[in-house]
């Protein structure tokens, strides 16, 4: 049995090991310079005289053998800024496997964090998030997902890799035939033009998001915000941007933002499956209408770029109907992705009310 590991607080000095062990687990780790990012310029960083980033554990020769990210995200509710935590890339080596709970506990055991937010739950984990009695977000789907087929043929090729099917490629033609058939006779393909709404592609936030957010804290005091201001959006999709693995729609009446939605490039690389998912929308209207021609905009562009598929996940249920009438695919998500957990027993009790919640993939780390 291998001995009892050492724990301690993450440097930056601990990246080359830790993107190791990451990428020997399959998660993808980014490069050195995305990775400090997410701390060294991120606006709710400095907020703090100090912060752990994250904390490791160490074997008897000194590598690291588990490790937890751990950032700070500004949030607030009732007018009241939250001292805020989610966690990034839990991994614990097979034969260290029984101490992912000591280094989960280091992530929710910080006595000064009002809000713990975690958005990428997997089935791995969920269960120990219960041990630390979180709670599931009282609103949203997070264990479903709403997706529309953009790319027959591509799509149909992954599903095939899935289901682990041996035969020739060819095979994916006939069931892409399918499948678009069934979809065109159900009306699974959206054909809605955006009508008057000017919806359109941006590269950059500018100052209009700096007066929506003003708006946004305004319309929404009753709820839980997460920070939307230029500044906090510049820093969460700086990269994604950059390397055109995210989009930025907005809506616009005349020169004003009345809404916007971003949506990630979330692949699986397993199974060659090319996807962007929708990982936030706002809008000034309570009534949610810009949602739809938001939509069919994307999904045209993720048809020209030969994008397999675009999914939605988690969204609350004003947004959702709108979801549902655009008749989506569902898909079953191996666990409930979206948990949270406070240190106030009056925020506790005020968050178990589903009208505290306008839940996105943008509120943790889950589009990070």
């Amino acid at each position: 049995m291998a001995a009892p590991p050492r724990f301690r607080e993450t440097v930056f000095e601990d990246y080359p090991q830790i993107a190791e062990l990451e990428s020997r687990y399959g998660l993808h780790p980014k490069s050195y310079e995305e990775w400090k990012h997410l701390w060294v310029h991120n606006p709710a960083y400095y907020d703090f005289r100090r912060w752990p980033i994250g904390w490791v554990c160490e074997n008897e020769d000194g590598e690291i053998v588990g490790s937890i990210g751990n950032i700070p995200l500004a949030f607030e509710f009732g007018g009241r800024p939250l001292v805020t935590a989610t966690s990034r890339g839990l991994v614990v080596d097979t034969r260290y496997r029984a101490y992912s709970f000591p280094l989960l506990s280091r992530f929710f055991g910080q006595k000064e964090v009002d809000l713990f937010i975690n958005t990428s739950v997997n089935e791995k984990v969920s269960r120990l998030h219960e041990l630390f009695h979180a709670l599931r977000v009282p609103t949203g789907t997070w264990d479903r997902s709403s997706f529309w087929i953009t790319n027959y043929p591509g799509f149909s090729a992954s599903l095939l890799s899935r289901k682990e099917f041996s035969g020739p490629r060819v095979w994916s033609y006939p069931l892409a035939a399918g499948l678009f058939v069934r979809d065109q006779l159900a009306n699974k393909s959206v054909r809605t033009k955006p009508g008057r709404a000017q919806v359109k592609f941006c590269t950059q936030f500018d100052e209009r998001f700096d007066d929506f957010w003003k708006q946004s804290r305004k319309r929404g005091s009753g709820r839980l915000l997460a920070d939307r201001s230029r500044d906090a959006l510049k820093w969460h999709f700086k990269y994604a941007l950059q390397k055109g693995e995210a989009w930025l729609l907005t809506v616009n009446r005349g020169s004003r933002l009345t809404a916007y939605g971003i949506l990630c490039r979330q692949d699986n690389p397993s199974f060659a499956l090319k996807r962007m998912r929708l990982v936030d929308f706002q809008s000034v209207d309570e009534s949610q209408d810009e949602l739809k021609p938001l939509l069919v905009f994307a999904l045209e562009r993720c048809q020209r770029e030969g994008i397999h598929m675009m999914e939605v996940v988690g969204f609350s249920s004003d947004k959702q109907r709108i979801i549902d009438g655009m008749n989506p695919h569902y898909r079953e998500l191996s666990s409930w992705r979206y948990f949270y957990r406070t240190n106030e027993s009056s925020l506790s009790a005020s968050l178990r009310e589903a009208s505290a919640w306008d839940p996105t993939c943008y509120d943790g780390d889950s589009s990070l």
